[in-house]
């Protein structure tokens, strides 16, 4: 795969990942729900964290502020060091399937970090509130926006049976994050370097000596 088709799955997935952001920053207020289907949600909420709401001051005796900085400035250095994985392999002529996980990879760290570096000063509040674009009254600074997240599957929601120790009577629900388009690029990308990973880190022309095979 070549440096032209990379950029156009990086690009198709940036749009369509900003597009679905806006598209719910600007029309739902935070916390606001549609169900689509019984196992299936549109849910605004916003992540100042990493992957799963975590943040570092939940784990390192800093400002929460700090924390957020201090994440932001490591998502771009990380966003950078995966760029750089990509020309590498489209410059080497690796494997097509390696080169499309790291596409999607890249598409997906360069789709959230764009909330985190431009969202604080783009949108304003959306607490009660639709948000809009180019606010008078942003919600934030440059390097502290928050991630949009919106796709919600509730698969199974019910509760554990009472005679299972410990949690017996409480909730259980699967799927419970809440992620958006970016996240699936990098999980997509991720699970092909897993599952096709010898075909991923062969050369380049394995792929097309299975194919006549």
């Amino acid at each position: 795969m070549n440096l032209k088709k990379s950029l156009l799955i990086i690009i198709a997935v940036l749009i369509i990942d900003q597009l679905s952001k806006i598209y719910i920053k600007t029309n739902f207020q935070l916390g606001e729900s549609v169900e689509v289907f019984s196992w299936f949600k549109i849910l605004f909420i916003e992540n100042s964290g990493a992957a799963w709401g975590a943040k570092l001051s939940d784990f390192l005796p800093i400002s929460e502020p700090s924390g957020k900085l201090v994440l932001t400035v490591f998502r771009l250095f990380a966003v950078a060091g995966i760029g750089y994985w990509l020309y590498d392999t489209v410059r080497k002529k690796s494997s097509q399937t390696l080169v499309l996980a790291v596409c999607l990879i890249f598409a997906g760290a360069l789709g959230n970090i764009i909330d985190s570096v431009f969202y604080g000063v783009i949108f304003s509040d959306s607490y009660q509130q639709l948000a809009t674009a180019f606010s008078d009254e942003p919600y934030g600074s440059l390097f502290y926006g928050k991630v949009v997240d919106m796709l919600y599957f509730p698969m199974v929601d019910t509760t554990w049976p009472s005679w299972v120790p410990y949690l017996g009577g409480s909730s259980f629900r699967f799927f419970e994050p809440v992620f958006n388009i970016a996240d699936m690029a990098i999980s997509t990308g991720v699970g092909i370097l897993l599952v096709f990973n010898k075909k991923a880190f062969g050369k380049a022309g394995d792929e097309s000596v299975e194919e006549t095979e």
